[in-house]
């Protein structure tokens, strides 16, 4: 089952992920709430759309934005709504 492992921490397991352009998109509800916090980083993804970010924080460390998803994702991206995937030091490993 895939998960999403920071500073070994299991920040997500579900094995029901959707793989787009090589990253695992998680079930929101599979993340880890209380290691995350809002971030008001945006970017834009021509075909996704606007994606929002989250920042792990844990025991005094942190990880900036390692952590998005796309509220509201263009019509041919509907496969990531309430979704998210990983980056940065997070590592997705079966």
């Amino acid at each position: 089952m895939p998960k999403a492992v920071w500073n070994d921490l299991i920040v997500a397991e579900s094995d029901d992920t959707v793989v787009v352009e090589g990253n695992h998109y998680f079930p929101r509800a599979a993340l880890r709430v209380e290691l995350i916090r809002d971030s008001a980083t945006h970017t834009v993804c021509p075909w996704k759309g606007t994606a929002s970010y989250y920042t792990l924080e844990h025991d005094g460390e942190t990880s900036a934005d390692a952590v998005w998803y796309y509220p509201d994702p263009k019509p041919d991206a509907e496969m990531v709504r309430d979704r998210v995937a990983f980056w940065k030091d997070v590592r997705v490993v079966d």
